[in-house]
């Protein structure tokens, strides 16, 4: 997959302005629909969540992920895969291994995207 076509899932900041300040088109509501079918399986939610808490350009080995599943390695590779696909996590070979992490500012533009405004005088 293309950094381009990366980029078209999710990765502009203006892509989505957020879920109660307008309604999506077809286009934005597609691309969001693909990054949450990726979250959407409880693998790859906790494969996501090990590398998003190695914080702001942490990274992990596959080698560190695998264990803590009882699951092949290549099913790990593959649900690894989709998140790449899906435009949340960037990898890179390094010898025998691959090391993982969460692309920039990607967590944040969905939580801005999930986040409600919250109405004047409402406690926060």
């Amino acid at each position: 997959m293309s950094n381009q076509e990366l980029e078209a899932i999710g990765q502009d900041a203006a892509c989505c302005p957020g879920l109660s300040a307008a309604p999506l088109d077809e286009e934005q509501a597609a691309d969001l629909a693909k990054v949450f079918k990726a979250l959407g399986d409880p693998v790859r939610l906790r494969l996501m969540s090990m590398i998003a808490s190695r914080g702001e350009g942490g990274e992990v080995c596959v080698c560190e992920l695998t264990p803590a599943f009882e699951l092949s390695q290549p099913t790990i590779s593959h649900h690894l895969k989709l998140l790449r696909q899906a435009g949340l996590i960037d990898c890179e070979r390094r010898g025998t291994w691959v090391y993982y992490w969460v692309l920039p500012g990607v967590l944040d533009r969905l939580a801005a995207f999930l986040t409600a405004p919250q109405p004047a005088g409402a406690p926060a």
